[in-house]
């Protein structure tokens, strides 16, 4: 539905170019998207636009990465496949397809993180669940050897863009979408903090297993407002294209802040 204060916006690639540059992104940058298209307005050419203009801020020396998750790939007792009955759930164990990361299509990502994960020269990480694509300088380091266990920790996608100093990119979403905290969980130390293990289908030599693996268990029911915290202290004002609210940060100070915070707030 509409929002009564949205007016109609049309955009093209030449005002998002100019545009996300005011906002802050240039050349050169690493940067992980996270994006509502819809949210922008109308754009001339859609997700395809939105990509080609990304890219060419950032030119040859720069990496755009976005999630392409495939979180069906879980087993049912999960929840993942709410939708359908239990009594399905052994069928569906027994025969969700094997991730392929060139062809498993990305799921409740968006029109433009599926796009992007096909593009011409992206790379995308083997995680049967929670991957990530990336297309660019840094594409292949970001992507490679993403570990069944370390989704969001140490040498996953979102850890090698710290290692970068790399940027979150959030363009008509809020924190919630926010990838990068899930980094800060698991750096820190909080009382509730847990370990689950999860189960994916994956090809290995040939063949479809169903394996599975210890990871920490994820909540982002807190990312709202620690974002909205973070941006209070440190004066950080949303940038507007179209009707889209988006805002550049620095992935490096917010997630060292954000694990302090989670330390602080979190039981």
């Amino acid at each position: 539905m509409k929002n009564a204060n949205e007016t109609r916006v049309i955009l093209t690639k030449e005002n998002l170019i100019r545009q996300f540059s005011d906002c802050g992104v240039s050349a050169g940058q690493t940067l992980i998207v996270h994006t509502s298209l819809k949210s922008l307005g109308f754009i001339v050419g859609g997700a395809e636009t939105l990509i080609r203009a990304l890219l060419e801020i950032v030119g040859e020396e720069g990496t755009i990465m976005m999630p392409s998750q495939t979180w069906k790939n879980l087993d049912p007792a999960t929840g993942v496949h709410w939708e359908q009955p239990v009594e399905w759930w052994p069928i569906i164990r027994e025969n969700w397809p094997a991730y392929d990361k060139h062809v498993t299509p990305a799921i409740g990502m968006g029109v433009v993180a599926e796009m992007f994960r096909k593009w011409p020269g992206s790379h995308r990480s083997d995680h049967p669940a929670r991957s990530v694509a990336a297309v660019g300088k840094n594409a292949d380091y970001i992507t490679r050897d993403h570990d069944l266990s370390h989704i969001f920790g140490v040498g996953s996608p979102v850890d090698k863009l710290y290692e970068l100093d790399g940027y979150v990119l959030l363009i008509g979403v809020g924190h919630d979408k926010n990838t990068s905290l899930h980094l800060a969980e698991t750096r820190a130390n909080f009382a509730s903090k847990s370990f689950a293990e999860e189960s994916s289908a994956i090809w290995r030599d040939g063949k479809r297993e169903w394996v599975t693996y210890s990871t920490q268990a994820v909540d982002d029911s807190d990312f709202i407002r620690l974002g909205a915290e973070y941006e209070q202290i440190h004066s950080i004002l949303p940038h507007r294209i179209g009707n889209a609210e988006v805002r550049l940060l620095r992935q490096r100070p917010l997630i060292d802040w954000s694990v302090k915070w989670m330390e602080i707030n979190r039981v």
